[in-house]
């Protein structure tokens, strides 16, 4: 910063208050300080800094690099960090490196807090423990650890929306490819069944295992495609599941919506994807990000003890994916409830017509 100070004939405090970004130089100075910085290769030591202050004001994050949502939450984070005057430090948690070493990490590198997204393998026990060393806070899962803070959306609540939109298109053989042992499934999946049952459907009630893989949603429909007798609607435990339930019905030759209906959820980039258009249930992930770092700065910077949960109202995004359910097809009749059948190829067709 000396070097640029004097290559511009300024004083140094005036070209730390540009670097940082704060008001006060006019635009002149502050584009010829900029300018100069440039010239002369200027970088700002981070590590330095953290060294010479008494906070490091670092907000740890672990995600998984998994799932779509995740992505989305740690986009929000950066800017909810940086409105509360804190900086975002990422863990990621791979096949390689454990909870506890990406953890331990995060800690090492001084973040005053650490932020959770949706690790199911987490115990509470083992959170409540980190806990006692800095402030956790858990986006989309509750495990109830003591000491942490935890925001999600009412999962349950989703599902059984998804449900009811199913039900008034006429749907009545709606069935669910719950998302296994991934955050949120237990509540989707328990939501499931409070909307079926509540529609007097306890008897077309049927959960297929997944996970919240495209993978895992293939598998599903080629279960439902080999038994030779399809439903007309499928909830699915998130985006990509319902991603691969689609894919494997068009390969199929199912038309959705018009043989089939599919919901997903989280409502992510894929989603509204147009060869996709799924209606899908959104989770509000701005405002999660939001209410993450307010609990964390809660703790940090104001001395709140008391365990927080904030669970926010999903809401159902429509798009082409869902439709009326199909008339009951009648033998000799087209149209109605999908076929299984592989669709005809040209030469089979040719020989149909004549």
């Amino acid at each position: 910063m000396a070097d640029v100070a004097a290559h511009v004939g300024v004083s140094r405090q005036l070209v730390s208050l540009v670097l940082a970004d704060k008001p006060g130089p006019n635009p002149r100075t502050r584009e010829r300080i900029l300018r100069a910085a440039e010239d002369l290769g200027y970088h700002a030591d981070t590590a330095a800094q953290l060294l010479r202050r008494a906070r490091s004001r670092q907000l740890g994050v672990l995600f998984t690099m998994e799932h779509q949502l995740e992505t989305h939450i740690v986009e929000a984070l950066y800017p909810a960090a940086a409105d509360a005057g804190y900086e975002i430090v990422l863990g990621a948690l791979l096949p390689t490196r454990s909870e506890r070493r990406a953890i331990d990490d995060l800690v090492g590198l001084r973040c005053e807090a650490l932020i959770l997204i949706g690790l199911a393998e987490q115990a509470p026990a083992h959170l409540a423990k980190i806990a006692e060393q800095v402030p956790v806070v858990e986006i989309a899962q509750y495990t109830g650890a003591p000491g942490t803070d935890s925001v999600r959306t009412d999962d349950a609540a989703g599902v059984r929306e998804a449900v009811d939109h199913l039900v008034a298109l006429g749907h009545t053989d709606v069935v669910h490819v719950d998302g296994g042992d991934r955050p949120g499934a237990a509540q989707r999946r328990e939501g499931y069944l409070e909307g079926m049952r509540a529609h007097g459907l306890t008897d077309r009630i049927e959960v297929l295992p997944g996970d919240y893989t495209v993978e895992s949603g293939v598998a599903a429909a080629r279960t439902l495609i080999e038994r030779g007798r399809l439903p007309t609607a499928v909830v699915a435990g998130n985006d990509l599941c319902a991603c691969g339930v689609v894919e494997a019905f068009v390969r199929a030759g199912v038309r959705t919506p018009g043989d089939l209906s599919v919901v997903g959820y989280d409502d992510s980039r894929t989603a509204s994807l147009p060869y996709l258009d799924l209606t899908t249930v959104r989770q509000d992930t701005g405002r999660m990000a939001e209410i993450a770092v307010r609990a964390a700065v809660e703790r940090l910077d104001e001395g709140r003890t008391d365990d927080r949960v904030d669970v926010l109202e999903p809401a159902l995004t429509l798009r082409s994916s869902t439709g009326p359910a199909p008339a009951p097809r009648a033998p000799g009749v087209r149209g109605g409830p999908p076929s299984t059948d592989p669709p005809q190829g040209p030469a089979d067709a040719d020989q149909a017509g004549s």
